[in-house]
């Protein structure tokens, strides 16, 4: 891994907006070079899947497992902007447990914010996760990236939705989960921009009435004795991989016991951030 990431390791700043609020934005963290480079690809898969499952245009949709699709997508997994901001929160025995390109396409013609709202869905990430673990607030596991490739910068373009703080809890802070609640917030940033999340921020994806689809690719890394959330189909690109990508998509060297009690040759990463003295996650008090 090139030494140059250790330019972007996580600050102090971000790490308490992390502990406090669950999430932060980086802008700029992917070039415009690479966001035009995504757009067409993420576009042709998004047709192609529509196609596959019978979706049509205007439908919401989410495509799993994308990290296989095309080599591009293996350029963000250890992206040198985002990457060291990841081991900084959760350290390094991690993977990358989950892939999804969320796609937005506008409302119909016609429709408008004032008259048809946000339609949002209020959620914590990881499913059954949320109900098998019983402390409060439920512990950390994973968190997301996730990679604008178009303009949210305004309301009412698919904006993604938080309510800072809300890691911290475990019950919804509202009374309706489909509705604006107080203290929530429109992230709104313009393409190129990553945003870290936690996985038990409570957010949400809206409508979108702009001239244009909102496209997001979401990163998800955890903690390496998780399942993986989807199939990441990787195997296609391991014999080209360095070991520490290897490590991301979920090689281990030593068999299933490497997952809980990782040998040094399971974690490459850590043997890495020790030469450069980056081995520790950088927690600092809200």
């Amino acid at each position: 891994m090139d030494p140059r990431h250790l330019a972007h390791t996580l600050t102090p700043e971000e790490s308490r907006r992390f502990e406090r609020d669950g999430f932060f934005a980086v802008e700029e963290a992917i070039p415009d070079s690479l966001v035009q480079r995504l757009r067409p690809i993420c576009d042709r898969i998004d047709r192609e899947e529509r196609e596959r499952q019978g979706k049509g245009p205007e439908e919401r949709i989410n495509h799993f497992d994308f990290i296989g699709r095309d080599e591009i997508f293996l350029e963000l997994l250890d992206w040198g902007k985002t990457f060291p901001k990841v081991w900084g929160i959760l350290g390094w025995h991690i993977q990358l447990y989950h892939t999804h390109m969320m796609i937005t396409p506008p409302e119909p013609e016609g429709r408008t914010l004032a008259e048809h709202g946000l339609e949002l869905g209020w959620h914590q990430d990881t499913g059954l996760l949320n109900q098998d673990l019983e402390t409060e607030p439920r512990p950390r596991v994973s968190l997301k990236v996730a990679y604008f490739l178009t303009d949210t910068s305004e309301e009412g373009r698919g904006n993604f939705y938080v309510v800072p703080g809300s890691h911290l809890r475990n019950e919804f802070p509202g009374p309706d989960r489909n509705a604006r609640v107080d203290g929530a917030v429109a992230v709104r940033v313009p393409p190129g921009t990553a945003v870290f999340f936690d996985r038990r921020l409570w957010h949400s994806g809206s409508a979108n009435y702009w001239r244009e689809a909102r496209r997001v690719l979401f990163y998800g890394y955890s903690y390496r004795w998780l399942r993986p959330r989807d199939d990441m189909t990787v195997e296609h690109y391991l014999d080209r991989c360095d070991p520490i990508r290897k490590q991301l998509l979920g090689v281990s060297c030593s068999g299933g016991h490497g997952y809980t009690s990782p040998k040094p040759e399971d974690v490459p990463l850590r043997a890495w951030l020790e030469e450069h003295g980056a081995a520790a996650p950088m927690r600092f008090e809200p």
